[in-house]
């Protein structure tokens, strides 16, 4: 892959003007399968097609001006839609409207606050699992392009000769994506496969479904609308946990995209600034009459894989979109589902990470079942429950062995003094394992602890450490502790006046309490220190 500084330089990849037909292309195409994709989630979240189509141009082409990295398509998703239908159905559409306003305001703090950061905290593993679980939702969506409308209004599965078609067609449209590029770079595959099956369909006359049996995209501009529900505390209670639940999908999948395009793209940063986008897009689509939206996976990995490196791809996309809404719909209404479906089938199998077979076996048993699991939840729940299931688990695991690693050297000095020289963190997972290390009983009447190689993390860390000390005070024996900061000092109970504070020596850190208040929050005054 090429870095966007590189696809800036006309000399190593052409000329300006070939930059700018790849990205306008790459746009056209996006903005082709965002049309299906945008009607059918506004379907699902039982709005007008037009709230969707409006939001997959707001949201598109605010993110693309804005957003934390080139490349990325944002628009109206079916995580998001799953969540809104209950709130569409019980309180109306309006309500909807007031929530994509409150939703970007949350993602808007959230950026400002650079909660982005927190997306290095997902393993690899929980990337893994994400890529392959939305590969398979984006594989099994397309099945519902197999059913049709029965007489009795019913939708049943398509058989015989009209099954055969829409097969052929997918499989033809596969197969153009497939050999264009070893054809030619002049024009993005998708757009190929779309372009000659459309042709072929129109030419021939063959009675397939399109785009306009979905429902008609013809529009105008979007309004300016001010949702109309009650400015009062009542309101706020009913949209509120709908808004924080759609903030929370929406950054992480949005992150967890940009993620994935960075990395195919060989950038990186931009997360807090995607968030600030996202939640401004939202605010704006709330107010035009949008059902808000975020990163989507599928139509990102179109567009960099038909060349797109820059912003001009995404803003074509959004303006092409728009031109549809406006003066084009009869037109695009023509172009047959199977073609937009064999586009998407084509993405899943560029989207999975087949190696994931071949590496199963050879990774820690921990990081498999994470992989497995977060596919799983993704497919069966949704995206953020998956991550979080992930998260957890992966942390818990990293926890385990981290408490396994906490040992220590002992040895008597000259002075006949047992000294513990310690090795690993002190933290939750590990206090048990810190108190079997030593023997007051035993040792010597003096004795030093050592933490230069070791590392306090958190409050049960202290705890453990004042709770070896109370052993030793118990035996009446004299206690050393060396190299802990001046902050642990601070907080210990019982074992502070037994720190050795060498400001040459001795560590700076923080770890995560108050370092106002002791454990029984009794407050403590700063104690000067000595070297």
């Amino acid at each position: 892959m090429h870095s966007s500084s590189e696809v800036l330089a006309p000399g190593k990849r052409g000329s300006w003007l070939n930059l700018y037909k790849t990205e306008i292309l790459a746009g056209l195409t996006v903005a082709l399968a965002l049309v299906p994709e945008a009607v059918a989630f506004a379907f699902v979240a039982q709005v007008h097609p037009l709230v969707g189509l409006y939001a997959a141009f707001i949201v598109g082409i605010i993110t693309a001006v804005f957003g934390g990295r080139p490349g990325m398509i944002s628009g109206a998703t079916g995580a998001l839609a799953v969540v809104m239908v209950s709130l569409v159905t019980q309180h109306g559409v309006e309500y909807l409207f007031a929530t994509v306003v409150l939703m970007g305001i949350l993602q808007i703090i959230f950026g400002l606050l650079r909660w982005g950061k927190f997306m290095r905290m997902v393993p690899h593993p929980v990337m893994l699992g994400f890529v392959n679980g939305l590969a398979i939702v984006i594989f099994l969506a397309q099945f519902e392009q197999f059913q049709v409308e029965a007489p009795g209004g019913n939708m049943v599965w398509m058989e015989g000769m009209q099954l055969y078609l829409m097969l052929g067609l997918i499989a033809l449209t596969m197969f153009v994506i497939w050999v264009t590029p070893k054809v030619t770079s002049a024009i993005p595959a998708p757009l190929a496969g779309i372009v000659v099956v459309s042709v072929l369909v129109i030419g021939l006359g063959l009675d397939v479904r399109a785009v306009g049996d979905m429902a008609s995209i013809a529009g105008g501009l979007p309004q300016f609308h001010i949702p109309m529900v009650p400015l009062d505390l009542e309101t706020l209670q009913i949209i509120f946990p709908y808004a924080l639940i759609l903030a929370a999908i929406g950054l992480i999948e949005s992150l967890l995209t940009l993620n994935l395009v960075a990395e195919m793209t060989n950038t990186k940063g931009g997360a807090s600034k995607e968030c600030v986008a996202q939640g401004a897009a939202n605010v704006v689509t709330g107010f035009f009459g949008g059902m808000g939206g975020c990163a989507m996976i599928g139509q990102s990995m179109i567009n960099v894989k038909s060349g797109a490196r820059t912003r001009i791809a995404g803003i074509t996309a959004a303006l092409f979109l728009l031109v549809f809404i406006l003066f084009a719909s009869p037109l695009i209404e023509q172009i047959p589902m199977a073609a937009l479906v064999g586009v998407m089938f084509m993405v899943v199998v560029g989207t999975f990470a087949w190696n994931t077979f071949k590496i199963m076996t050879k990774i820690p048993r921990t990081d498999a079942i994470v992989i497995a699991m977060v596919t799983g939840v993704t497919v069966l729940e949704d995206l953020a429950v998956a991550v979080v299931v992930g998260v957890i688990i992966s942390a818990l695991a990293y926890a385990w062995n981290a408490s396994k690693r906490i040992n220590a050297r002992t040895s008597i000095n000259e002075d006949g003094q047992k000294v513990y020289v310690l090795e690993g963190p002190l933290f939750f997972g590990s206090a048990t394992g810190f108190q079997e290390i030593f023997s007051p009983e035993t040792d010597p009447d003096d004795v030093i602890v050592d933490f230069i190689n070791s590392r306090v993390v958190d409050h049960s860390g202290l705890q453990a450490i004042d709770n070896m000390a109370s052993r030793y005070i118990q035996q009446g024996k004299t206690l050393h502790l060396r190299h802990l900061s001046p902050d642990c000092k601070k907080l210990l109970k019982k074992a502070g006046n037994m720190v050795e504070i060498s400001v040459l020596e001795d560590p700076k850190y923080g770890i995560a309490v108050d370092y106002d208040h002791t454990f029984d929050g009794e407050p403590v005054e700063p104690e000067p220190q000595k070297a």
